[in-house]
């Protein structure tokens, strides 16, 4: 198996018990999500629906890249890489 560093960000860190990182193993994204809810089962329903997939306000990169530009859930994980989980932020210019 491989180890992952998941990068939680600040709004979901009441799920990590003010962790801003987790280390899980993992051979898929969706695995080492898996994982981080073993120990963690309130951030999981916060990053998937139910049905197993990333909620639509949901971005999971690899590194720099969006999953969505790769194999999504499914993309595989290589030793020592780095997700980062960033809820998508709404707002305006406030007048």
């Amino acid at each position: 198996m491989t180890q992952t560093t998941i990068r939680i960000p600040t709004p979901l860190r009441s799920f990590t018990g003010g962790s801003a990182e987790l280390e899980v193993s993992g051979s898929t994204v969706r695995e080492a999500l898996s994982r981080a809810g073993e120990e963690h089962q309130d951030l999981l329903s916060k990053v998937l629906d139910e049905s197993g997939e990333l909620r639509s306000f949901v971005n999971v990169f690899l590194g720099s890249k969006n999953l969505t530009q790769l194999n999504g859930l499914d993309t595989p994980l290589g030793n020592g890489e780095v997700l980062t989980i960033l809820p998508a932020v709404a707002g305006g210019l406030a007048r």
